[in-house]
């Protein structure tokens, strides 16, 4: 549903500019998401996932050789904050990919609740947005962490103010 029924959604070619856009924000322009490698796999509304693969300097105790913790409770965060994003841009889907980086800008976290379920042991690890709740002001993501076995590594919760 168009937050605006009167306009027409983007044209294919705006929505390929504003996916690039994205790709290259949450990949690169975020250095912190950079360090960790990660990588947008699903630009889907639905679900939209990053992955990135385990490296010696993410472990946390070097006798385990496990992912970090907070390693963990990122990659949560940036799959929540790119779900929003997504969100965002659906919703407002008459928008230019300019417009929608702009509402990106008034994106944040307003609090993270991450639940460790398995030691984060893997080659690669795939994270999972899901929206809950798109309201005006605020907006609701569950996350999922999984290995490249498909075990649930951990799960969260997340709320961003979003205007």
């Amino acid at each position: 549903m168009s937050h605006h029924p009167q306009l027409p959604r983007r044209s294919a070619a705006e929505q390929l500019r504003l996916d690039a856009m994205l790709r290259e924000l949450f990949e690169h322009r975020l250095c912190f998401h950079e360090v960790i490698g990660f990588r947008i796999t699903s630009l889907d509304p639905a679900a939209p996932k990053l992955e990135f693969a385990m490296r010696p300097d993410l472990i946390g105790h070097y006798l385990h050789g496990r992912l970090h913790g907070g390693v963990i409770a990122t990659a949560l965060d940036a799959v929540a904050g790119l779900a929003v994003t997504v969100a965002i841009a659906e919703k407002f889907n008459d928008e230019s990919a300019e417009q929608v980086a702009h509402r990106f800008g008034r994106v944040g976290t307003i609090d993270l609740r991450t639940d460790y379920l398995h030691q984060g042991i893997g080659k690669k690890f795939t994270a999972t947005g899901r929206i809950t709740r798109l309201g005006g002001r605020i907006a609701s993501v569950q996350m999922t962490l999984e290995n490249d076995a498909g075990l649930l590594i951990a799960t969260g919760g997340a709320s961003y103010v979003i205007s």
